[in-house]
């Protein structure tokens, strides 16, 4: 009996667990995202592609805890699909709680690698508990898009 009762509660936890992830966006689909931004900053110039990712109503930039943003490589916001106060601002010395420069980061590793993933600390748009969060980043041009996953 203590055994069918413990396969039953680890079922149960399986369950929620896969189910609770199904809410959280993946690396492939933060990737994804952040590939439809480049493309469409490419084939439709910037300001259209500002307007779409800054859009929250536009289900091809904001799903679940994804969104896209922009920076320059001096880390001024150009875009933000969550925070729409952030853009235009210096952003290059914004810090998470932990102290961690990401902006800078992603601005270094923009210009050295031209895309990757940092890790941070960040406020998930869903849960609104800050969250260890990863940034995918790829540069384009002048600048970098982004998107993360919420771990």
């Amino acid at each position: 009996m203590k055994t069918l009762l413990s396969a039953v509660a680890f079922s149960l936890l399986a369950v929620s667990t896969s189910a609770y992830c199904a809410e959280k966006g993946s690396k492939e689909e933060a990737v994804a995202m952040v590939k439809r931004a480049v493309a469409l900053i490419k084939s439709e110039g910037k300001e259209k592609a500002f307007a779409a990712i800054s859009d929250p109503a536009n289900a091809t930039f904001h799903d679940r805890d994804l969104y896209v943003y922009a920076y320059d490589l001096n880390g001024v916001a150009l875009a933000h699909g969550n925070n729409p106060k952030m853009v235009g601002k210096p952003l290059i010395g914004l810090k998470d709680n932990e102290g961690k420069p990401m902006i800078k980061e992603m601005v270094e590793l923009a210009k050295s690698k031209g895309s990757g993933w940092v890790d941070f600390k960040w406020p998930n748009p869903v849960t609104k508990a800050v969250e260890s969060k990863s940034g995918y980043v790829e540069k384009v041009d002048d600048m970098f898009v982004g998107s993360g996953i919420y771990k």
